[in-house]
């Protein structure tokens, strides 16, 4: 049985980091300003009742991936992001969280039982 695709198009906060090389260079002499900047960069990304709803959905693809295993592979797009903007005007996305199981059946807003069913009812209709 190959696996559905549940894209969840998610505002999500944003990370800035320096080139990977630096990155290393950063770590190694041990400057406490580059975590620093790092953790201020995450807090102020995002307001905080975003950040909240974000966290309910990184919850929810947990306990998810859990519940359904490999039959179903789970992509997170930032709603702000290029592709989550391609992705909301190609399923017609206005709210977010939006839940997009298998190309076709959509879902949007918090209640993540609506897409666990579309989820479901997906994985019985699909072939062997």
């Amino acid at each position: 049985m190959k696996a559905i695709m549940v894209e969840v198009i998610a505002y999500a906060p944003t990370q800035y980091f320096h080139c990977q090389h630096c990155e290393v260079v950063w770590k190694q002499a041990d400057i406490s300003s580059v975590e620093k900047f790092h953790k201020e960069a995450v807090e102020s990304s995002i307001p905080p009742e975003m950040m909240k709803e974000y966290q309910a959905v990184s919850d929810w693809v947990i306990e998810a991936v859990e519940r359904f295993g490999g039959r179903v592979v789970f992509k997170v797009i930032d709603a702000a992001s290029m592709e989550g903007l391609l992705k909301s005007v190609r399923y017609g996305v206005r709210k977010y969280p939006a839940v997009i199981v298998d190309g076709k059946a959509k879902h949007t807003g918090a209640d993540f039982k609506q897409a666990e069913t579309l989820i479901s009812q997906r994985l019985l209709t699909q072939p062997a």
